[in-house]
């Protein structure tokens, strides 16, 4: 076995990729046809032969590296996937040597016990009890509870299922009623109608709560939705408000939703998938304010807190709540036996789980608080500094100030030219950045996750829209 010797060759590899992609010597974005990148790899070859090793695999990864997205060039605009910490990377490589199938304990121990200290670290950014470390305790007061998921979408399901239960214990044998809706921002990430309608619920019965001309909700609004429920006689399983929304990167007033929702008594989910982040950041942590008052909220630890894809918090108030939603029978797994820790399978729609609080404790206990309190006030700070040069540029619209690190904007031309023109960008290989709609209109969209990018790339990126305007669509 050549692991040392082969891995030697990766790390080598890797750190080259790592200099390339923050010196802008390779482009951003590379896209070759599937048919292209399977000759180019080798694929079949490798397979049938059974040689990938030695220098066979140095030139595998050489070829790969080249043909990936590199989040970690100043021009990576596009998606809500954040550059990763080297630190958390390696304890991607850990856990997958390892390979210990955490969500029961005996099968690690070492691994659960790290998910169960960073569930208990995000519960006290939040406001929450943590669980008790001696599990004998567990539920003998109010404590939250909560489990790390494989993404966010994983986790939004996990807490509707929990609300629902919560509502009614006996949908889960009996299976839903026709009376179940769920309330949720009509810009809300499209996880929350995917769950409704994998859980039963349906997508139609997802009732869109009224938003501003930025996609937050409108407080005033709420009681509307909730007496076209009541005159349905329909049963809230919860409300779900955005922190931050995908579209647009603002907050929903979390403190003003959460007092309606303890005086309707509905269950009150945030999706802080994105921006629940702000948590590490005294600067902005005020946009979640009334946070401790919701039941429960995610955290995409892959996004704004640099761990390696893909690792999300779900995280709930009243483990009570939580403790009974995903019970199972199996005789091979659950019986009397020693048990010093905690198995987390009752908390998860997933039997299997990775150690996913390895990498996310190894990248925050690299970075420490203040550096990852930095890097976030740093990205939200560039973007509004983005936003103010390019509201100022008179062939440019920004609809809204930004609350995050995702900036709307669109070059004076059609919806279907913003599109061509991220196209060209993508082409070029210098930016990558994606776009959305607001309001029936089609912007350019920034997402500022990378620390090595800088105001100057923002104002290359808009002389570069305009080059590629002018060679492109002008006449």
């Amino acid at each position: 076995m050549s692991f040392y010797k082969d891995g030697k060759k990766v790390l080598s590899e890797l750190d080259s990729y790592y200099n390339q992609s923050i010196n802008k010597e390779k482009p951003v974005i590379k896209q070759l046809t599937i048919s292209e990148l399977h000759e180019k790899l080798g694929l079949a070859t490798h397979l049938k032969k059974g040689d990938l090793s030695d220098e066979r695999i140095d030139s595998f990864i050489k070829e790969y590296l080249d043909n990936t997205t590199r989040l970690h060039h100043p021009g990576y605009f596009a998606h809500q996937v954040g550059v990763p910490h080297p630190t958390g990377a390696l304890g991607s490589l850990i856990d997958g040597f390892t390979n210990n199938a955490m969500a029961i304990y005996e099968m690690g121990p070492a691994a659960a016990a790290i998910e169960f200290f960073m569930v208990n670290y995000l519960l006290e950014k939040i406001g929450w009890e943590p669980m008790p470390t001696d599990i004998k305790k567990r539920l003998t007061f109010f404590h939250g509870s909560g489990v790390l998921t494989h993404g966010g979408s994983l986790a939004n399901m996990t807490a509707l299922l929990t609300a629902r239960n919560c509502l009614d214990s006996s949908i889960r044998e009996k299976g839903n009623p026709s009376d179940l809706v769920i309330l949720a921002p009509e810009t809300s990430h499209y996880s929350i109608a995917k769950a409704a309608g994998i859980i039963g619920i349906g997508e139609n019965n997802v009732i869109r709560l009224k938003t501003d001309s930025c996609g937050r909700v409108m407080v005033s609004k709420l009681d509307n939705a909730f007496q076209k429920a009541a005159n349905k006689e329909k049963r809230i399983v919860a409300l779900v408000a955005n922190a931050c929304s995908t579209g647009t990167g603002l907050y929903d007033p979390i403190d003003e939703i959460a007092d309606f929702c303890s005086e309707k008594r509905i269950w009150f989910h945030i999706d802080g998938a994105h921006g629940g982040g702000a948590l590490f950041s005294n600067k902005y942590k005020p946009y979640l304010n009334g946070i401790q008052k919701a039941d429960s909220m995610i955290i995409d630890a892959h996004k704004m807190l640099r761990t390696p894809s893909i690792c999300a918090a779900f995280l709930v108030k009243n483990a009570a709540a939580l403790e009974h939603t995903f019970e199972h029978k199996a005789s091979y797994l659950f019986h009397e036996k020693k048990q010093p820790g905690f198995d987390f399978i009752g908390q998860a729609i997933e039997c299997t789980k990775t150690g996913l609080g390895l990498k996310f404790y190894m990248t925050l206990a690299a970075i420490g608080e203040k550096k990852i309190e930095r890097y976030i006030d740093t990205a939200y700070d560039l973007t509004q500094q983005a936003f103010e040069h390019i509201s100022a540029q008179p062939d440019f619209e920004v609809p809204c100030n930004p609350e995050s690190n995702i900036l709307c904007f669109r070059f004076d031309a059609t919806d279907d030219v913003q599109i061509m023109l991220r196209d060209h960008l993508i082409e070029e290989g210098s930016f990558y950045i994606s776009c959305t709609e607001l309001n029936a209109k089609r912007y350019l969209r920034i997402v500022i996750m990378n620390p090595e990018s800088k105001l100057n790339d923002i104002k290359d990126l808009v002389t570069s829209i305009r080059q590629v305007f002018a060679k492109h669509f002008s006449k």
